[in-house]
C-alpha cells in the first residue's frame, strides 16, 4: 500500500469499525466520510421531523396514498442533503477541525481530499438533492430551496454564539415543514408548532453530542450550549426536552390527531426522560450513545403518527 493509500485508509477517530473502513473502495472512502455515511445517525435525525410531518399531514388529509413514496423520497433526500451539509461544514471548519482531537482525522484536515475536491463533491450532492426535491410540488420545492439558508449559516454560528444548537435546530427541523408542504401544499399552524418543538429537541440532543468535545472546544474558541450549560446540562435538558414534548403535543392537537399519536408522543417523552437519567457528561462515549438513541425516540413518535394516520384514513 502506497503512502497516499495509507492516508486514505486511515480511519476517522469517532467512526471506527464501520462498513466504510472495511468494505468501501479506497478511493471512495474520503468522500463517504465527508457525507458521514460511516456514521449515519445525523441523517436519521434530519429525517425524523420529515417523517413526523409527512405522517401528521397524511392524517390531516385522511389520505395515505402519497405517504409511502414521500417516506422513501424523504429518506433519500435526508441522507443526501445531510451529506452535503456535512461536506459544507467540513470545508468551513477545516482549520478548527485540525485543532480538535476527535475531528482532526476528518478527510480535509487529514489531507485525504483537497478543499477543491470537497467543493466539487458538494455540488454533486446538491444536484442529487435537487433531483429528489423536484419530485414534489412547486410550493415544496420553494420551501426546500429556502432551507439552504439555514444550512449555509449554521457552521459559522459556533464562532459567534454559545447557542449554535439553535441554528442547527433551524436546519435539522426544517423537515417538520416539508411534510405539510409536500402532502397538503401548505404550511398549517400544526406544522409551525411541530417545527418549534423539533428545534427544542435538537437543542437538547446536540448539547449532549457537544459534550464530547467540550474541553477541546474551550481551548480553540468553539462555542456551544455544552460549554454554556456545563454542570447544569441535565437541568437544561429537562427544560428543552419538556418544551419539545409540549409543543409536539400541541401540534398533534392542532392537527386533530388521536390516541395512537398520543401514545407515540408518550413513548417519545419516556425515552427523553431515560436519556436525561442515563447521561453522564463526563463520559464522552456515553454521551455519544445517548445522542444516537434519539433516532429510536424519533421512530417511536413516527410509529404512533403513522398508526394514527391509518386509523383516520380508515374512519
Amino acid at each position: 500500500m502506497t503512502g497516499a493509500e495509507t492516508g486514505i485508509a486511515a480511519r476517522v477517530a469517532d467512526a471506527t469499525d464501520n462498513w466504510v473502513d472495511t468494505r468501501a473502495p479506497l478511493w471512495m472512502r474520503p468522500y463517504l466520510r465527508l457525507t458521514r455515511l460511516d456514521r449515519p445517525i445525523g441523517s436519521w435525525l434530519l429525517l425524523m421531523p420529515c417523517w413526523w410531518s409527512a405522517a401528521l399531514a397524511a392524517g390531516v388529509a385522511h389520505d395515505l396514498r402519497q405517504l409511502p413514496m414521500v417516506v422513501v423520497l424523504f429518506f433519500i433526500g435526508a441522507f443526501v442533503m445531510r451529506g452535503a451539509g456535512c461536506t459544507w461544514n467540513d470545508i468551513t471548519d477545516r482549520d478548527l477541525d485540525a485543532q480538535v482531537e476527535r475531528t482532526r482525522s476528518r478527510p480535509i484536515p487529514a489531507g485525504q481530499v483537497t478543499v477543491t475536491q470537497a467543493a466539487i463533491f458538494l455540488v454533486v450532492q446538491g444536484l442529487i438533492g435537487l433531483l429528489v426535491l423536484l419530485q414534489f410540488n412547486g410550493f415544496a420545492v420553494a420551501m426546500g430551496v429556502t432551507s439552504l439558508v439555514t444550512v449555509v449559516v449554521y457552521p459559522f454560528m459556533k464562532r459567534v454564539t454559545y447557542w449554535p444548537q439553535v441554528f442547527l435546530g433551524l436546519a435539522f427541523s426544517w423537515g417538520a415543514l416539508m411534510g405539510f408542504a409536500v402532502i397538503l401544499g401548505r404550511i398549517d399552524a400544526a406544522a409551525l408548532v411541530l417545527y418549534a418543538g423539533s428545534i427544542s429537541w435538537v437543542i437538547g440532543y446536540d448539547t449532549i453530542y457537544a459534550h464530547q468535545d467540550s474541553e477541546d472546544d474551550a481551548l480553540v474558541g468553539i462555542k456551544s450550549t455544552a460549554l454554556l450549560f456545563g454542570e447544569r446540562t441535565k437541568q437544561a435538558l429537562w427544560i428543552f426536552y419538556s418544551i419539545a414534548v409540549v409543543l409536539i403535543g400541541l401540534a398533534l392537537w392542532l392537527a386533530d390527531a388521536g390516541w395512537f399519536a398520543a401514545l407515540g408522543l408518550a413513548a417519545f417523552a419516556a425515552h427523553l426522560v431515560w436519556q436525561i437519567r442515563r447521561l453522564d457528561i463526563s463520559d464522552p462515549a456515553l454521551c455519544l450513545r445517548v445522542f444516537k438513541s434519539n433516532r429510536d425516540a424519533g421512530l417511536l413518535l413516527f410509529a404512533g403518527l403513522v398508526a394514527d394516520a391509518m386509523l383516520r384514513t380508515m374512519g
